[in-house]
């Protein structure tokens, strides 16, 4: 799991840096000290979780969280702050979390471990839907639709905000996000194993361990693809492995 920390105290951030350090969920760690730097990190490193202190020297952390509800593949929020008189306005924020200085292990845990549970089990809905039962998808890009089997799916990567969709012939990158594109594939197919990549379950051939508690899938046509801590769990009970 990738995890970003938003506080204008450099105090705050060190202590929750460090505590974060010790759940075996997380990934990586980044830190922003104010919302125009947290802007710039979402971005650039797209991740999972925010720790967001609300009030910051250079804007309000309840408005940025708001602003972040509406992206497609938006992070998921911890309010991480000194004032408990927030929570409600922070629920309204679609907020995980709320969690009060100063920081506690416990507390911690019990967030990233409650998003890690979301990032696992509510990528896709049991119930197969019309669209996802289709054999076929389309993919726009600035040119044309490109209609192919899922059959053919390799992979689907997130990449810049779009979608690429690998398969042995070929590579498209569709206009669609990578949220967009598990709304149409069949849950029972395929499979999200980390913040930027599904791959097709019939297309894999090999399942090995990596480095820091990580996974690295081999496809049929060699390609390697990460498997992150937040996904491995899932991961392997979809492949059948103990």
């Amino acid at each position: 799991m990738k995890v970003l920390i938003v506080d204008d105290e450099p105090l705050a951030r060190d202590e929750l840096h460090y505590l974060l350090e010790q759940n075996d969920l997380i990934d990586e760690i980044n830190e922003a000290d104010g919302i125009n730097s947290a802007r710039e990190e979402v971005e650039k490193n797209r991740p999972d979780l925010i720790f967001l202190d609300i009030q910051l020297d250079d804007g309000s952390g309840m408005a940025f969280a708001k602003r972040l509800k509406k992206m497609d593949d938006g992070p998921y929020i911890v309010f991480a702050t000194a004032y408990d008189q927030y929570a409600l306005d922070a629920f309204e924020a679609d907020a995980i979390d709320y969690v009060l200085k100063p920081f506690e292990q416990e507390r911690i845990d019990d967030a990233v471990n409650r998003v890690a549970k979301l990032l696992n089990n509510n990528q896709y809905n049991n119930e197969v839907t019309p669209q996802q039962k289709n054999p076929r998808i389309s993919l726009t890009n600035d040119e044309r639709t490109i209609v192919i089997q899922k059959r053919d799916i390799l992979y689907v990567q997130a990449q810049n905000g779009k979608a690429v969709v690998h398969t042995e012939k070929q590579e498209i990158i569709s206009k669609q996000t990578l949220n967009s594109m598990i709304s149409l594939l069949d849950p029972n197919r395929f499979i999200r194993v980390h913040r930027g990549f599904v791959v097709n379950l019939n297309k894999v051939h090999e399942l090995q361990p990596s480095f820091n508690h990580t996974y690295e899938l081999t496809l049929d046509d060699g390609s390697k693809i990460p498997v992150s801590r937040s996904f491995v769990s899932a991961t392997k009970q979809a492949l059948g492995v103990k």
